[in-house]
């Protein structure tokens, strides 16, 4: 029975091999002060904190056929990762008499999202030739460019045997 949930919980926390490549700062957040209220071994956070990473505005050469071109406000797109994240408590007599642990995980993945953005149209036309080559007056147009968020997140939960 141990073997098997240690094959599980080694299976559940192996990583993808394409892990996110975007950059991370790591953060092991501290948790050795629970060790006086706890009469157990403290539990363990590793994780880290995105750094997301802007790109080149989008949509800036936009135009429309017969017409000026339109004044916008661009998309930014930017790229982040969601960092690996290893949550691990201790957990008494759970196998075969020895102290186990719980495992939480999560592997990192990349997200990539773009901001809202805007475009107005010129209420005014291109040269008419009917007009002597002045430009004619309309309406103006406008419209928002929605914002986009893609990712794909994961997690694991196993149970672990200490290393002997």
């Amino acid at each position: 029975m141990g073997i098997v949930v240690t094959c599980l919980a080694s299976a559940a926390m192996a990583t993808p091999a394409a892990a996110a490549a975007a950059p991370v700062a790591p953060v092991d957040v501290p948790l050795h002060g629970l060790g006086t209220v706890l009469p157990t071994d403290t539990p363990t956070l590793r994780t880290g904190v995105p750094i997301p990473v802007p790109g080149a505005p989008m949509g800036l050469t936009g135009h429309g056929e017969g017409k000026v071109q339109p004044l916008m406000l661009p998309q930014l797109p930017v790229t982040t990762g969601v960092p690996e994240t290893l949550v691990s408590a201790p957990l008494p007599d759970v196998v075969e008499g020895q102290t186990g642990r719980a495992e939480v995980a999560a592997p990192a993945s990349d997200v990539q999202a773009t901001t809202p953005g805007a475009v107005l149209g010129s209420p005014l036309t291109l040269p008419r030739p009917e007009s002597l080559g002045l430009p004619g007056v309309e309406l103006p147009q406008a419209g928002f460019l929605s914002p986009t968020v893609t990712g794909a997140l994961d997690s694991t939960l196993g149970l672990a045997q200490p290393q002997s």
